[in-house]
């Protein structure tokens, strides 16, 4: 059993397979943290200022989405918070899981379907590779 589980969501289709997981592996009084990792884009000659900024808005909108989405499938009967961060996904979620001393990261094999699916499915590789801390891979079921 894990006394602090990291779960990093992307707001795929796998939430209650996840939640589920970490949930099972929760030793009595542990907490789960949700994470989310909202990019950022930066300025350049191609876009301005202004869109930038609100590009970057809607993506902290969106992964705000992905940990109200997360949180609603646990219970009042789990101890579990959530956390917004903004950075490259696999580099964060590793440093989030340091920094709040977790003992467990609970990742999708990959995230969202199409060309995301790629990328994200990249991101768990990376957080694979590096990651000193336990992770529990959930396969995802199609």
């Amino acid at each position: 059993m894990y006394k602090k589980i990291l779960l990093p969501t992307d707001g795929s289709n796998y939430a209650e397979e996840e939640a589920e997981r970490a949930s099972r592996l929760l030793a009595d009084g542990g907490e789960i943290i949700v994470l989310s990792v909202a990019g950022k884009l930066t300025s350049s000659a191609f876009q301005s200022r202004s869109n930038v900024k609100k590009v970057n808005r809607e993506l902290y909108k969106e992964a705000e989405g992905n940990v109200e989405h997360m949180l609603s499938h646990f219970d009042e009967t789990v101890n579990v918070r959530g956390m917004v961060v903004v950075g490259f996904a696999a580099e964060s979620i590793i440093e989030v899981a340091e920094k709040e001393n977790a003992d467990l990261i609970v990742i999708s094999s990959s995230g969202k379907s199409g060309l995301h699916r790629f990328i994200l499915g990249s991101v768990t590789e990376e957080v694979l590779k590096t990651s000193e801390i336990d992770v529990l891979l959930v396969p995802n079921k199609e």
